[in-house]
């Protein structure tokens, strides 16, 4: 598999006989057979045309310490070694390589890290451990002398990072396993129990994912790093307790996955929250486990994954390397047989709600980390309704008031109630009074706190203050699902003349008709009165009746955003629906 970069790192959970339960119905790109030799040709002629690129490519003198390097050393390890490839004991891979070591060895510090991405980081290190560790184990069965040197080069170059990775630190808790995956590969290639002893102790920690099968940072990104490390330790070491997690994350995968293999990441505690990511890298966790489960339905998202666009490009050119460092990739899938693509999940451990009706799919967020808080590591996006409809996107709804320039609403919640999701918030914004007496300090220096609404911080010790003239702006979402048609309800109370904007924003690209654009804007519209259309080809979703109250568009994030300069504005076609508190208003998506 391609490394994913540090810069795209930034960038479903029922049990499985719950989902075999519900209705299926044939996908095509599911339900093909495949020989399996057939296959692992395509395979090596894949591994062929990157590494004929790559000998092209590789520059006279190497300067970036980069991940893929890693994946290039083992690609031409695995074409060495592949007896079918043609380029089979080619003694001018044999150079290649021997560059790529010569300069990591260069490159490493005397600790055994490399400054990549982070100063002597062994983490990052053992990200590019996981190529390395596979060119080893490839070149390892050839005996061939003219490879001695790059073996020799290899084992110092993994021997000293191991020290890196079994005293080191990390910093998130995917590094952990990350760490400990690379340690265990080291292990099987130069046995050390000081390797053991340092995974043990990140596993004494406790490999968390709960019931709903979601890890700690419930991140996309970070789920395929952490399936294939848990895989890793599984089967090397041996500790076969830690297949458990992978195979809740990989039912929770396919409940978030779009019909066109794109993750819902809303939920995320890391920066894919707000940055689309597919599900082409859990490719190889669904491989490995379709088989070592026997799994026919993993094993049918297999060769759905093989039938996405990129595969080629992200997962493909590097497959040969897996296949020859661990034969039970290599070995024939299950028959697929196809998930359900009709289901409804509520995940009420992140307020997340996923409805499918075949091509058609509705997604409901209602907050999970509170108080909002903008970092890395806490999940803020105030994205709270999703559809889709074949190529037709409603990449999110958003609703925001003036009041207090609080901003977006983010639902305290989701509860299911009657067959209708109802999300809820409540704000209050008070004016403060005199300090009493007893808190007074006669050169007015207070501690730094934050306002009991949490708007903003200064020194005034705010949570000493009485509250008078306090104000609230109560929001209720009600919304309805019925064979892929949605009615919301929108209910805004508090003192009248608030100003209320809805947002929906479709994917760039689409036609939009019914709408009314906004002065000097050609991505602005608003939705006046009536029903609008967004059409993609024969792809097209009804929104309305609108309604338009006021033209406010701008400042939508709030204090909170603003403060810290940020914008959450994104590329897409956006339509405003606005309103005027007391704000009720009936919306069907379908």
């Amino acid at each position: 598999m391609e490394t994913i970069s540090r810069k795209l790192f930034i960038q479903q959970c029922l049990g499985f006989g719950a989902l075999a339960s519900l209705s299926s119905a044939p996908v095509t790109a599911w339900a093909e057979e495949q020989r399996n030799d057939d296959f692992f040709k395509t395979v090596v002629a894949a591994n062929e045309q990157e590494v004929g690129k790559l000998l092209k490519s590789l520059p006279a003198e190497m300067i970036e310490v980069r991940r893929r390097a890693g994946y290039d050393l083992a690609n031409l390890a695995a074409a060495y070694c592949e007896p079918t490839s043609s380029f089979y004991q080619n003694d001018e891979l044999v150079g290649a390589m021997s560059k790529i070591i010569r300069f990591l060895l260069k490159a490493q510090h005397a600790d055994g890290t490399l400054d990549l991405g982070n100063l002597a980081s062994p983490p990052d290190t053992a990200f590019i451990l996981e190529p390395l560790t596979a060119a080893a184990t490839i070149l390892k069965l050839n005996e061939r002398d003219s490879l001695n040197e790059v073996k020799a080069q290899l084992k110092a170059f993994i021997v000293k990072a191991g020290e890196a990775l079994r005293t080191g630190g990390v910093h998130t808790p995917n590094h952990r396993w990350v760490v400990s995956a690379a340690l265990a590969k080291i292990n099987a290639l130069y046995p050390n129990p000081g390797y053991v002893k340092r995974i043990h102790e990140w596993l004494a920690e406790g490999a968390y994912c709960d019931d709903e099968g979601n890890y700690l940072e419930r991140s996309m990104n970070y789920s395929v790093v952490i399936d294939r490390a848990l895989i890793t330790m599984a089967h090397l070491l041996p500790m076969p307790s830690l297949f458990g997690p992978v195979r809740k994350n990989l039912e929770l995968v396919y409940i978030h996955c779009e019909p066109n293999g794109e993750l819902v990441t809303v939920d995320s505690r890391r920066q894919d929250q707000f940055a689309p990511i597919d599900i082409l890298y859990f490719y190889h966790a669904y491989r490995f486990m379709a088989i070592l489960d026997n799994q026919p339905v993993w094993a049918a998202i297999t060769r759905y994954i093989e039938s996405l666009p990129g595969f080629a490009d992200r997962v493909l050119n590097d497959l040969l390397v897996t296949f020859l460092e661990e034969p039970l990739y290599k070995k024939p899938l299950p028959t697929p047989r196809p998930p359900s693509v009709h289901f409804e999940v509520f995940y009420k451990h992140t307020n997340l709600v996923r409805i499918r009706r075949s091509d058609t799919t509705t997604t409901l967020f209602g907050g999970t980390d509170f108080p909002i808080i903008i970092a890395s590591g806490r999940s803020n996006s105030p994205n709270f309704f999703s559809f889709r409809k074949g190529a037709a996107i409603l990449k999110y709804m958003r609703l925001s008031t003036d009041f207090f320039n609080t901003g977006y609403f983010h639902s305290q919640g989701i509860r299911q109630e009657a067959g209708r999701y109802i999300l809820h918030q409540k704000i209050e914004a008070p004016y403060y009074q005199p300090l009493p007496a007893q808190y007074r300090k006669a050169n007015g220096d207070y501690t730094l706190s934050p306002s009991t609404d949490g708007r903003f911080w200064n020194k005034m010790d705010f949570s000493h203050r009485p509250q008078s003239n306090i104000k609230a702006l109560e929001t209720t979402l009600t919304v309805r699902e019925t064979n892929g048609k949605n009615e919301l309800t929108i209910r805004v109370a508090s003192e009248a003349g608030v100003r209320v904007t809805l947002e929906l924003c479709f994917k760039e690209g689409g036609v939009l008709t019914g709408v009314s654009p906004q002065d000097g804007s050609t991505d602005n519209f608003f939705l006046k009165s009536g029903v609008g259309q967004y059409s993609v080809g024969a792809d097209t979703i009804q929104f309305g009746p609108g309604v338009y109250q006021h033209g406010k568009t701008t400042g939508l994030e709030g204090e909170l955003y603003s403060s810290h300069f940020g914008n959450l504005r994104t590329a897409g076609m956006h339509v405003y629906l606005t309103g005027l508190t007391p704000f009720v208003h009936t919306i069907a998506i379908d």
